[in-house]
C-alpha cells in the first residue's frame, strides 16, 4: 500500500491524517514510509514530531492545571475548617445568649419616676409593694395562668422556640461525623434563620402586653401597648434584638460554607489523603 502524496506544490509533504494512517498499519506500511524519498521522510517525521510535542504541551498544561487546583483546594479546605470552627464557637455563644434572654426577667423595669419598683421578663416579674417596698415575684414558665399577659405567653412561646433551635443546631454538629458537610452547614443555617424570624416575632409581640394591670401598676397608667409609660427597656430585651442580627450573620455564614462545598473541583476529584467533601 502507498501512501498518497500532495503535489499541489514543488516540495511534496504528506498530510497529519495520511502520517496516522500510515503509523496503523502493519510492517509493510513502515517500509513503504522509509522507501519515500529522503526530503519526503524528513517531512513526515517533522510533522510526527510536532504534533507530538503539542500533545506533550497540552498534557503537561493539563496536569499543571490539576496540581494547582488540588493545592488550591487543599487550602480551601484548611480555611473552611478554619472558619466553621469559628462559625461554631459563635452558634455555641448565641445559644447561651438566647438562654438568658429567654430565662432573665429584665427586658423592661422601673426608673427614678415609676409608682412601684419591679420589672417584667417574658414569664416572670417582680412588683414592689407600696408598704414594705419588698419586690413580689410571680410567674413561672411552666404556669401560663401566672403570666400576666397574653402577649406575654406568645412570646415567651416564640422566644422559647427559637432558643430550641439553637440548641438543636449545636446538636446537629454530631452530624458532621455521619452526613455531607453542605448539607449539614444548609441544615444548620436553615434552623438558625428560622431562630432569627421566631425571636422577631418574640420581640415585635412582647410590647402589646404592656396595658396589662400588672405592669400599669409598676409603670404608671399612661402605660399602653407599645408604649411604657415610666418605665424603660432593661438589658435582655436589647440583647434579644442584638441575637437577631447575631442569628442573621450565623446563617449567611454556614449557607455561605455550605453552598461553597464540592464545587470548587469535580465530584470525582479527591485530595490526597482526604475523601470526597
Amino acid at each position: 500500500m502507498t501512501p498518497k502524496v500532495s503535489n499541489n506544490t514543488t516540495e511534496e509533504y504528506v498530510t497529519m491524517a495520511q502520517v496516522g494512517e500510515l503509523l496503523d498499519q502493519r510492517k509493510d506500511v513502515y517500509r513503504t514510509l522509509l522507501e519515500q524519498p529522503e526530503k519526503r521522510f524528513k517531512t513526515c517525521v517533522q510533522i510526527i514530531v510536532g504534533s507530538s510535542n503539542r500533545r506533550i504541551d497540552d498534557l503537561s498544561k493539563q496536569v499543571y492545571d490539576l496540581k494547582a487546583a488540588k493545592i488550591y483546594h487543599t487550602n480551601y479546605v484548611r480555611n473552611s475548617r478554619a472558619i466553621g470552627v469559628m462559625w461554631a464557637v459563635f452558634t455555641i455563644c448565641f445559644a447561651i445568649i438566647t438562654v438568658v434572654v429567654f430565662i432573665q426577667p429584665y427586658w423592661i423595669g422601673d426608673s427614678v419616676d415609676t409608682p412601684q419598683a419591679g420589672y417584667f421578663g417574658l414569664f416572670h416579674y417582680c412588683i414592689g409593694n407600696a408598704l414594705t417596698s419588698e419586690l413580689t415575684c410571680k410567674g413561672s414558665v411552666l404556669d401560663f395562668a401566672s403570666i400576666p399577659s397574653p402577649a406575654f405567653r406568645t412570646a415567651m412561646f416564640f422566644v422559647g422556640t427559637s432558643m430550641l433551635l439553637i440548641v438543636g443546631t449545636m446538636v446537629c454538629f454530631s452530624l458532621f461525623f455521619f452526613c455531607n458537610t453542605g448539607n449539614v452547614y444548609r441544615i444548620c443555617a436553615w434552623m438558625q434563620l428560622a431562630s432569627a424570624v421566631l425571636m422577631v416575632m418574640g420581640c415585635m409581640i412582647y410590647p402589646d402586653g404592656w396595658d396589662s394591670p400588672e405592669v400599669k401598676r409598676m409603670c404608671g397608667q399612661r402605660t399602653d401597648k407599645y408604649s411604657l409609660g415610666n418605665c424603660t427597656v432593661r438589658w435582655a430585651y436589647i440583647l434579644a434584638i442584638i441575637s437577631i442580627l447575631d442569628a442573621l450573620l450565623l446563617a449567611f455564614l454556614s449557607f455561605t460554607l455550605g453552598n461553597r462545598q464540592d464545587k470548587l473541583l469535580p465530584d470525582d476529584f479527591e485530595v490526597e489523603g482526604e475523601g470526597k467533601t
